[in-house]
């Protein structure tokens, strides 16, 4: 009885395991997507709405979901008083903040943290030239993410559980 309990507890928690990895595949490339066209609407705000970074920043994070959210929201009231960070300071805050609660990898965080160095420091058709760059790097990390979870999200979750039954076959 006992064996059979702990055999059912070790199958679960290696196809819970298998299902969180393929969960993770499926939601980098949606929040990658986010992430683009939260860029995209900070573009034109700094472009055409003429609005100061922290403000724009802010308006991202209300009108995205998490953990994209997280980032723009927490990278605007870094750089409002009483922090008064840097642009860069206070998005590279945000990245560092987002990026545990975040399907994406350290290719995105890169593009995320080079970004950084650029916003606030020139005028505002530099950084939408910066903008751009950044959006056409994550369009090409999307792509790649999208095949990713072709090829791997249904291996993970008959891997999760073909390693559970293995274990239980070996110690049984």
């Amino acid at each position: 009885m006992v064996n059979m309990f702990g055999a059912v507890i070790i199958l679960l928690a290696s196809t819970l395991a298998g299902f969180y990895k393929a969960r993770q595949y499926a939601l980098r490339p949606r929040q990658l997507r986010e992430l683009i066209a939260a860029l995209q609407r900070l573009m034109t705000e700094i472009n055409y709405g003429l609005t100061p970074l922290p403000d724009a920043m802010g308006k991202m994070g209300a009108q995205t979901k998490e953990p994209v959210k997280t980032l723009f929201l927490h990278a605007a009231t870094q750089m409002e008083l009483p922090h008064g960070l840097t642009a860069r300071e206070s998005l590279q805050s945000g990245v560092d903040l987002a990026w545990g609660r975040s399907a994406m990898k350290a290719d995105e965080r890169e593009v995320m943290l080079q970004l950084s160095f650029s916003l606030g420091t020139s005028d505002r058709q530099d950084q939408t030239k910066h903008i751009s760059l950044a959006i056409q790097q994550l369009m090409h990390e999307e792509s790649r993410a999208q095949a990713d979870q072709m090829k791997y999200e249904r291996m993970s979750r008959s891997l999760g559980m073909l390693v559970g039954a293995l274990i239980v076959i070996l110690i049984f």
